[in-house]
């Protein structure tokens, strides 16, 4: 049995409830909620989960991230170093609703776990410090929500600290992520005098009992001093939800004191068509604001009913099929996560967004084309986890004892196959090598790493192609520090790892043409094949694109798919420094072909050759990865910090001033920023930090692409 908790708006008056049995839907589709936290690193994500899942019955003791408690962060490494790494998630009822929530990392090394949360969620809070205001990962994070249209809440956190300004950040908000952002809270003091929020809608200000640890919120009276603040607010918000919604429009232009419960179902409507983003404030950490971000939950954020249908396409005919949330509809999964449990083995996060995943039945994957069984299926909370018998449409679980299934893929009913899209994750840009302490750790060693790769798709293997080095491949240097971690501590591996290094690319820079002919007797029987292709550059970050111009007749389907794998292994492995190649268009012109002698490995061999010619006539260049720095200095130690950038290639794009800090905004290879949180220490005696994350990938210049390549 699981313990609901029912609570009144703001946690007034919780009262004890069960659930219904394992197997059955906990509550109606209407009543669900599937939403993320997402911030930059630091702003209070993981401290307001805390709280919610206490105020919401779900634990009964608050752990806290400094203290290395907090329930999410359930990792060695994540207690160690008072950060998320991995998505967590969990179940806890507030005002009979289920919330399914995900609590993401804030480092952008680890931007892959937000990638994929926002993937299979259909709604977001927006956690913001209250000093810092929007800062890069907030714009990471933001345009990940964007591009996969998830509407937001945004929360003001840390209004007890000094510097704290609600008025700036909220400013910062619309000029930089949204000009929808629309207060429906004003802070009620700041830093030392922070006491509670007024809340715009039912216009009365809440205070939060410090006794109860925030639990008991009482309705007061707005205090006198930010009467006239508040009434500015609360038109500024009438005007802006009218403006968004017919309903409250129409009611606007006969009495402008639009009802609160009117205008909070306005809210929500355009909420949910991404119109406005609510703007509420709190101090997580001092249990004060959380309960109305849990309302704010509730009353804006999308059930599964309120979104349109999910999309994908028929894996044999390609057509277009859309399929509602109803449990009564054929079954369309999504797999977004994979974790090596030492435990339950492998476990797979799966999003259901139509029909029921029961325990027990067979379910057809349509990019290996085979059927899987479902052995066991489990709610989670944190690294904890409970059976169920089945998930429903619109609900978050896990898989367990199914072999064959990595992220991305779909799960669906074999009669009525449909294929979801896949999540898109960043390339990595940073490498190392790693080689066993002994011969007999190497099998062990390999068998680990393919695990973590599994897990992670933004951590690659790879081996080198001249000295035979196994490679891993990450997102930044905290993320490869984070994996050699895992391999000792997890997987009991004992390894020697060198020097982090950039991962650089290869590109061309004009046109480029070759053909190539493979003819040769092999094993007592001729092969051959012919290749004709051209390669032109492609508008950086546009991917590779392979295209054939020769008709069936020339080239028979089986040899085009052999000549087109043959272009996927040249691309891997470019000419230069056997970095792989991007932002390249191969167009085959022709092809030449032999209806008895002719082989899918001559094919593939011509398709190999031919290319690497035609790269070498194409001017290749080394492209390195480039870094968004965003670093906050005193402002007499900046000409420091700028004389330091400027010897490291970086370019500065703009300065904020916040006295008594400077806030620079910079690019710079990330090449040069090896060691670079030392260096920034020593210069300004501990006092500047700084955030980066990838930004693009640009030419190495001249002079120093003979270097690189000498190493």
């Amino acid at each position: 049995m699981v313990t609901v908790l029912k609570s009144q708006p703001h946690g007034a008056g919780q009262d004890n409830a069960a659930a219904p049995e394992a197997g059955t839907r906990r509550c109606s589709l209407a009543a669900l909620r599937n939403f993320g936290i997402m911030a930059h690193i630091d702003a209070g994500k993981t401290t307001l989960t805390e709280r919610i899942l206490f105020y919401s019955g779900r634990v009964h003791k608050m752990g806290e991230v400094h203290d290395g408690t907090a329930t999410m962060d359930w990792m060695i490494q994540e207690q160690e170093r008072g950060i998320t790494i991995t998505s967590a998630a969990t179940v806890c009822f507030w005002r009979e609703c289920q919330i399914n929530l995900i609590d993401t990392p804030g480092h952008v090394d680890f931007t892959a776990e937000v990638e994929r949360s926002l993937r299979v969620l259909d709604g977001a809070v927006a956690v913001f410090c209250a000093v810092g205001g929007v800062q890069p990962q907030s714009e990471t994070v933001w345009r990940q929500a964007d591009r996969y249209g998830v509407p937001r809440v945004a929360f003001i956190n840390k209004m007890d600290r000094v510097g704290a300004d609600f008025g700036r950040v909220l400013a910062e908000i619309r000029a930089r992520l949204s000009p929808h952002a629309v207060a429906v809270q004003l802070p009620w003091g700041s830093a030392e005098s922070f006491q509670g929020v007024i809340d715009l809608i039912a216009f009365k200000a809440l205070a939060f009992d410090e006794t109860s640890l925030g639990a008991v919120v009482r309705p007061v009276a707005i205090p006198v001093e930010l009467a006239v603040a508040a009434e500015r607010a609360r038109a500024d918000l009438m005007e802006r939800v009218a403006e968004a919604d017919e309903a409250v429009l129409k009611a606007y232009l006969e009495n402008p004191e639009v009802p609160a419960e009117l205008l909070k179902a306005g809210l929500r409507r355009a909420t949910i068509s991404r119109r406005l983003v609510p703007v509420l404030c709190g101090a997580a950490l001092r249990n004060k604001g959380v309960q109305p971000v849990i309302d704010a939950v509730v009353d804006y954020l999308p059930s599964p009913l309120d979104i349109p249908g999910v999309q994908g396409f028929h894996p044999k005919t390609e057509e277009i099929i859309s399929r509602r949330a109803n449990d009564a509809e054929p079954l369309a999964a999504l797999a977004f996560k994979i974790v090596n449990n030492p435990y339950m083995g492998k476990m797979i996060f799966v999003r259901v967004y139509a029909g029921c995943l029961k325990k027990g039945q067979n379910v057809f994957n349509p990019r290996t084309r085979r059927r899987e069984r479902v052995l066991r299926l489990l709610k989670l909370h944190a690294d904890e986890h409970e059976d169920v018998e089945c998930l429903s449409a619109g609900e978050i679980g896990a898989l367990a004892g199914v072999k064959d299934i990595t992220t991305g893929d779909t799960l669906s009913a074999e009669n009525k196959p449909i294929v979801l899209e896949r999540i898109r994750f960043p390339e990595p840009v940073v490498s190392m090598a790693v080689e066993p302490r002994t011969q007999a750790d190497r099998e062990t060693l390999l068998r680990s790493l393919t695990a973590l790769s599994e897990e992670d798709p933004t951590f690659k293997v790879s081996t080198h192609p001249d000295t035979g080095q196994t490679l891993i491949n990450g997102m930044g240097e905290l993320h490869l520090e984070i994996i050699k971690d895992r391999l000792m501590r997890e997987y009991k591996v004992q390894a020697k790892a060198g020097e982090p290094t950039v991962a650089y690319r290869e590109t061309i820079t004009k046109e480029g043409a070759a053909a190539h002919c493979f003819d040769r007797e092999i094993g007592g029987r001729r092969h051959f094949g012919g290749v004709t292709l051209a390669l032109a550059p492609a508008p950086r970050q546009a991917g590779n694109s392979i295209d054939f111009q020769v008709p069936p007749e020339k080239l028979p389907r089986e040899f085009c798919e052999a000549a087109r794998a043959g272009i996927h292994d040249a691309l891997a492995t470019g000419r230069l420094g056997h970095f792989p190649v991007v932002d390249v268009m191969v167009l085959v012109t022709e092809a030449d072909f032999d209806q008895r002698d002719s082989t899918e490995n001559a094919f593939r061999t011509a398709a190999i050759m031919a290319f690497r010619e035609a790269f070498a006539q194409a001017a290749p260049v080394l492209l390195e990865p480039i870094m968004e720095l965003e670093i906050v200095t005193p402002a007499e130690t900046m000409g420091d910090v700028l004389g330091d950038l400027n010897a490291r290639r970086g370019k500065v794009k703009g300065m904020v001033s916040q006295p008594p800090l400077q806030i620079i905004r910079a690019e710079a290879p990330l090449a040069e920023l090896f060691g670079y949180a030392t260096a920034i220490r020593s210069l300004t005696r501990g006092r500047a930090s700084y955030t980066m994350e990838p930004l693009i990938f640009a030419i190495v210049p001249e002079q120093l692409q003979q270097r690189i390549l000498e190493r």
